[in-house]
């Protein structure tokens, strides 16, 4: 799956089309540092094909390749870095 990503002035999105459905994550940037994911969008065609978790996947690690942090106020994202301790490194919970 190919992760895109778009980024106008302190708003940006990860997204990726799959089987010609857009699925993405959009965020505000709050500073150079700090990253608040607000909505994660998933079509129902794509339900439960695991295209939520890769974008979120995918957000944790250009968080790590960035040396920034993530503030998840989407409930998807949050649920999803309580289920993954292993991201609480760029995740402020």
């Amino acid at each position: 799956m190919d992760i895109l990503s778009a980024e106008t002035g302190s708003k940006g999105r990860y997204y990726t089309v799959v089987e010609g459905h857009e699925a993405e994550v959009t965020y505000s940037r709050a500073s150079p540092k700090l990253v608040i994911v607000d909505h994660t969008g998933v079509p129902d065609a794509l339900r439960g094909k695991g295209v939520g978790q890769a974008l979120a996947a995918y957000v944790v690690e250009a968080a790590r390749k960035g040396g920034w942090k993530i503030m998840p106020l989407c409930p998807f994202f949050r649920a999803q870095a309580l289920r993954h301790k292993e991201w609480h490194d760029v995740v402020n919970l």
